[in-house]
């Protein structure tokens, strides 16, 4: 009644898995979590924070092992989004570190989030575009 299935199953481990670089949980993480430091150092560095933006500096060097290349390439965005994006980017950074228990970088990121929260209010009365809430009539 039922033919039997003369082909290997796509769910057949590949007969070489181990050729393929493999990462533990942990370093995945590292990965991640250094990934979203870095472009937090981006936006840090064209706000010209140069303190926060060299303590970032430094918990990304311990998650990759080497200093990050630095680079203040002005975007020409304006500091209200450019709060809203280092804010965004704390965040993400804060979940991550909250994920492998990384107290140093959590509190970083914690204060990252208060920094351009605090700034972002700031800058946008600066601003001559008006703000307006997602939703709201």
């Amino acid at each position: 009644m039922y033919e039997p299935i003369r082909t290997k199953s796509v769910h057949t481990p590949a007969d070489h898995a181990e050729d393929f670089p493999r990462h533990t949980r942990e370093e995945e993480l590292d990965i991640q979590l250094a990934g979203h430091l870095a472009a937090l150092l981006a936006v840090t560095d064209e706000l010209e924070f140069g303190e926060a933006g060299d303590r970032i500096a430094e918990q990304i060097a311990r998650l990759r092992g080497a200093p990050p290349a630095r680079h203040a390439g002005a975007s020409k965005a304006p500091a209200p989004a450019l709060h809203r994006r280092a804010h965004a980017l704390a965040g993400r950074a804060l979940v991550v570190a909250a994920s492998r228990a990384d107290t140093a970088v959590a509190i970083l990121a914690a204060e990252r989030m208060d920094a351009h929260a605090a700034a972002a209010p700031a800058s946008a009365a600066d601003s001559s575009a008006p703000s307006r809430l997602v939703g709201a009539l």
